[in-house]
């Protein structure tokens, strides 16, 4: 089948056919060498498992392997068998159009339930193929093959038997079979010349590759920030050796100057030598002269101490300067975070207060229905005690009558006591106790009570 495909969800339908059974971590570098090439590793495989358990094509009955199911939907079963009968990929328009499809769906459900059906792929020019047709092993890498074989004969193979299964899906030398057995842990020599593979190992090589990975490049970004470090630090060095060249340079204008007076007071002593008579009238010239030389070379030596107390002063002052940038940009973040933390407390308490009257609201409200709930249990009380009197002179008038059944009467007399002074105490906890309240409401034995109050209460009407 040419083409490439269309979407994750055709990859992984490939890849699943042609290994079978694979974990998500596993189907990682497949899907990887295929698409999502500007993704992390990370990315990819988090990608992966939301399209897994997104389409119900995949299945997981173990938790950790992934499954294509081949069963398909039946719906699609007229699909399927005209794939199989052109033997070339069709658009939806040509199999929804053709004479055996009889029933015309919607294309957007045509789609999804072909989607959702493992036998079938979309490439990427929107064309529908089956999975089973040819599987373009370029796709792979000798890795993948090797693992493929290794996964079909778990009990081993040799590399000769390696390169024979191998050399269905593409021609392969057996050095270099060889060389990949060699190279990854997670193939395991079980024997004199045969190899098996160790999913559980692999799984646990990847792990490690990806923080050592990580590792690198943690480590090239720390190289990075010292590499920027010492350019800054080597660009402070080139403008201080500037300020020092310059400040040499003045020295150096300086000390010429000094070198040209010296030239002329020495064409001056020669003068003098020459004309001794004319040099007496003019000593008093040539002492001030000699007093102007000296002021400049006194000149020229404070001019050169002060520059270096500027250069010095220049560096202190800029390091200085260095010390007080870093101090504010931390101060500034400690305050950016102190801020952010600040307004998220203010929020929580705002939140909690909310609640707070909230809850409030609802325990007025609670109590409100407990002591109408009370009043009205108080007055049904009432009520019962007052038939009860009623009731116990009545049996007062008929005790000579029914003498018979004074001892019953008795019993069933002090069992009623009990049962009221059991009532009262529950009413009196219920009083202290609003949280238990409802529950001591629905308690069976108050039922109880009021149902034996009712017999009783009928039962001297129906004796006379």
């Amino acid at each position: 089948m040419s083409g490439k495909l269309n979407s994750l969800t055709d990859v992984l339908k490939k890849t699943l056919f042609f290994f079978e059974t694979l974990s998500a971590p596993e189907l990682v570098p497949y899907v990887h060498r295929q698409m999502l090439a500007e993704y992390t590793p990370g990315q990819v495989e988090e990608r992966i498992r939301h399209c897994l358990t997104q389409h119900k094509c995949f299945s997981n009955e173990d938790r950790h392997n992934w499954t294509l199911n081949l069963e398909g939907r039946r719906e699609n079963d007229k699909y399927y068998n005209l794939l199989l009968k052109k033997q070339k990929p069709l658009s939806l328009n040509e199999m929804t159009n053709n004479g055996s499809v009889k029933k015309k769906r919607k294309p957007v459900s045509e789609t999804a339930g072909l989607i959702n059906d493992g036998r079938f792929v979309q490439l990427e020019n929107g064309y529908w193929g089956l999975t089973e047709w040819e599987v373009e092993s370029g796709n792979y890498s000798l890795r993948h093959l090797v693992i493929k074989a290794l996964k079909l004969h778990p009990t081993g193979l040799s590399p000769a038997q390696l390169r024979d299964v191998v050399g269905n899906w593409r021609n392969t030398k057996i050095a270099e079979i060889k060389g990949m057995l060699s190279k990854f842990p997670y193939f395991e020599e079980i024997g004199d010349g045969v190899w098996c593979y160790n999913a559980e190992t692999r799984i646990i090589h990847d792990r490690i590759l990806k923080r050592y990975l990580e590792a690198l490049k943690r480590q090239g970004a720390r190289w990075h920030s010292d590499r920027e470090r010492w350019s800054r630090r080597s660009e402070g060095l080139k403008k201080q050796l500037e300020e020092v060249t310059a400040a040499r340079r003045e020295a150096a204008a300086a000390l010429a100057l000094r070198k040209d007076d010296i030239n002329r007071y020495d064409q001056m002593v020669t003068q003098m030598a020459e004309k001794d008579l004319l040099l007496a009238l003019r000593k008093k010239e040539i002492y001030r002269y000699k007093e102007h030389l000296q002021k400049l070379d006194s000149k020229a030596n404070s001019i050169l101490y002060q520059c270096r107390l500027w250069v010095k002063r220049a560096r202190d002052n800029e390091a200085e300067n260095n010390n007080f940038r870093e101090s504010l940009q931390r101060n500034q973040q400690s305050l950016e975070t102190l801020f952010s933390k600040l307004q998220q407390y203010k929020e929580r308490d705002r939140e909690s207060k909310t609640g707070l009257m909230e809850l409030k609201e609802q325990h007025a409200e609670r109590v409100a229905e407990l002591q109408t709930t009370i009043v009205n249990l108080r007055q049904k009380l009432e009520r019962n005690q007052d038939a009860r009197g009623q009731e116990e002179e009545i049996w007062r008038d008929e005790i000579n009558t029914l003498s018979t059944d004074l001892k019953h009467s008795m019993s069933e007399g002090e069992r009623l006591n009990r049962v009221l002074r059991l009532a009262q105490q529950e009413l009196a906890e219920m009083k202290n106790e609003y949280a238990a309240l409802e529950m001591q409401l629905t308690h069976p034995l108050v039922r109880l009570v009021v149902r034996l109050v009712e017999i009783f209460s009928r039962s001297p009407r129906q004796v006379l």
